[in-house]
């Protein structure tokens, strides 16, 4: 594993989110029969891709170990993230994983990307993070990077809804 910006590796995963961070959560319901279509476009990295994100990664898929650099934003104003895979999971009723930052990303904190069908199977893409402002222009962001972060979650289950209806 690289050198991750905070001590709280994998606590997406499982359990309650680490105090002290910002906390996000985010639950977007999913057409029923989709969750492999889904499970596809987290893992392979089809869905950030579909919502309009830059990848650079060193791997077709999101397992962990693997490196992924995230551009938000346009030409010289795209902020990028580099980041790294810290857990990942593909079973019949849960694919995704969780990326933590690395040094150079505006944030400290780590972020999961997961596709869920649960016991009456229905199918349900969720997001959740914890952060805090790594770089002076996102403390001075205060709330308005948190709003940009709900936003481009709720951005990226209405993304991957439209990937499953085009299945």
């Amino acid at each position: 594993m690289a050198e991750l910006t905070y001590p709280e590796v994998g606590s997406t995963r499982h359990g309650p989110l680490p105090g002290g961070y910002h906390h996000l959560r985010h639950r977007y319901p999913l057409p029923d029969g989709c969750f492999e279509t889904a499970a596809d476009a987290v893992l392979s990295w089809r869905l950030h891709r579909a919502a309009g994100v830059r990848i650079r990664t060193d791997a077709s898929r999101a397992t962990t170990g693997v490196l992924v650099t995230s551009g938000l934003g346009v030409g010289p104003a795209r902020l990028w993230g580099p980041c790294q895979v810290v857990w990942s999971a593909d079973s019949p009723t849960l694919a995704g994983f969780g990326y933590g930052t690395l040094p150079g990303h505006p944030e400290r904190g780590e972020e999961a990307f997961e596709v869920v069908r649960d016991d009456t199977g229905a199918v349900w893409f969720e997001v959740r993070a914890f952060s805090l402002p790594d770089r002076w222009f996102t403390r001075v962001g205060g709330p308005a990077v948190r709003a940009v972060q709900h936003a481009y979650a709720w951005w990226l289950g209405r993304t991957l809804r439209r990937l499953c209806a085009g299945r």
